[in-house]
């Protein structure tokens, strides 16, 4: 009777000391993970704009932007990825009903554009040089990149984009999207200051 309980307590005594050691693992593990450094911050980044004025990277449906004293709601979102190169394009809306996109970029610094749509125009992408309303541009960048869509843009929820880009003396722009099978979208586009957009984040979750 005697042997059979120094057996049971010697049994115990060693599931308890592995149970102890796997806690200790575990311990050591999760200490691990939390210590993790964190991705570098951009030495750069304009933080005190952002947190005065709010932080376009952060757009959303269902916000509301100001730019240059017009206040738009974001209507909805498409986030744009090619080959790990990434930004955002948003449908703001006026109460009026003034449809405009404006597009957010890192590039390596913020860059702010206003986009209008220009539905009429006829011209097609692949030249070098392009002349509309009166300026030339001159063709920048072109590709075709995966895209998410949130919120109303009247485009499907995920699918790819082919575009080219057009920059004219000044900074202006000219945009060619065709997303899908669909033909060419044109829009005119014009860079902003930091200074000219207000962000207004709205608690809630995504317009639909």
């Amino acid at each position: 009777m005697n042997g059979s309980v120094a057996y049971l307590v010697t049994t115990l005594g060693c599931l308890i000391g592995v149970a102890g050691v796997v806690v200790a693992v575990v311990a050591v593990r999760k200490g691990r993970k939390a210590a993790r450094p964190a991705a570098p911050a951009d030495p750069f980044r304009d933080t005190d704009s952002d947190a005065l004025r709010g932080d376009p990277r952060s757009l959303k449906p269902g916000d509301i932007v100001e730019i240059r004293r017009v206040s738009y709601a974001v209507r909805g979102s498409v986030h744009l990825n090619e080959g790990g190169w990434s930004w955002a394009e948003h449908l703001l809306d006026t109460v009026e009903g003034d449809k405009r996109w404006l597009s957010v970029e890192e590039d390596p610094d913020l860059e702010l554009v206003l986009w209008t749509a220009e539905p009429a125009a006829t011209i097609t992408p692949g030249a070098s040089t392009l002349d509309f309303a009166g300026r030339r541009y001159a063709s920048e960048e072109s590709g075709q990149a995966r895209f998410t869509a949130t919120g109303s843009t009247g485009l499907d929820p995920s699918g790819t984009v082919r575009y080219h880009d057009y920059r004219a003396q000044g900074g202006d722009r000219l945009s060619f999207e065709a997303y899908g099978q669909a033909g060419w979208e044109v829009a005119r586009g014009e860079q902003l200051h930091r200074a000219d957009v207000m962000v207004y984040p709205q608690a809630g979750p995504e317009a639909s």
